[in-house]
């Protein structure tokens, strides 16, 4: 662990920012260079690749890998912000959904999609972050995206609510594809609970908590 060179596999807790853990490590370590590879949302938990030193000029590198993802996902709802930290702005009966529906619909998404950023992300239009904008409660014009989505896998569904397991590619927004999955089934939605499990080959299994790192740490620094 001695050492400023370090590529680090972080369990994201709920309600930190992707910001907020790397100030703990740069606080913890006394790294100069800490950064991160690929915020995750602060209501989102799991994988954080965290880089040091000069693994720090990686970061594009690790952005890149492919991600997985498990969401929940509730329906009838669409928040301002995707997610269950929002405000209802709109509310939809949910029709009657089947396995077969579902997956059907799901099946629309996978490969190359377009999709439009949210407004509640740090996504940049004329130099102005768009989250920004969001809490001024300014809505801008978006550009789509090319993204790609390798796989969307049901894990459970009910009369209001979807899990699923997506494996998709760089500059995804796991809240816009839920609320457009939602939108072929004939409802509006918002992501419930987001987990990160894997990027590239850097799995949940294997990421530690920022205690545990910290105690390690410290353990082989004495």
């Amino acid at each position: 662990m001695i050492g400023t060179e370090h590529i680090i596999n972080i369990d994201k807790p709920m309600d930190w920012t992707s910001f907020d853990v790397v100030n703990k490590i740069r606080f913890a370590t006394k790294i100069r260079k800490v950064g991160h590879a690929g915020t995750l949302d602060p209501f989102a938990t799991g994988v954080l690749i965290v880089l040091t030193g000069k693994n720090t000029k990686r970061q594009s590198e690790f952005m890149a890998m492919p991600k997985v993802y498990e969401a929940e996902i509730t329906l009838g709802h669409l928040m301002d912000t995707g997610d269950r930290t929002g405000k209802i702005t709109e509310s939809v009966p949910v029709p009657k959904l089947d396995q077969e529906t579902i997956l059907a619909a799901l099946s629309g998404f996978e490969g190359e999609i377009q999709q439009i950023p949210p407004m509640y992300s740090a996504k940049k239009v004329k130099g102005q972050k768009l989250y920004n904008l969001a809490r001024a409660g300014k809505v801008v014009e978006r550009e789509p995206t090319t993204i790609m989505i390798h796989s969307i896998e049901l894990l459970e569904f009910s009369a209001h609510s979807l899990k699923l397991k997506v494996k998709c590619g760089r500059g995804t927004y796991v809240r816009v594809l839920a609320e457009d999955i939602a939108r072929a089934l004939g409802t509006v939605a918002y992501v419930n609970e987001l987990k990160r499990l894997a990027v590239g080959d850097y799995r949940i299994e294997d990421a530690i908590s920022i205690p545990e790192f910290i105690e390690k740490w410290k353990s082989s620094a004495a």
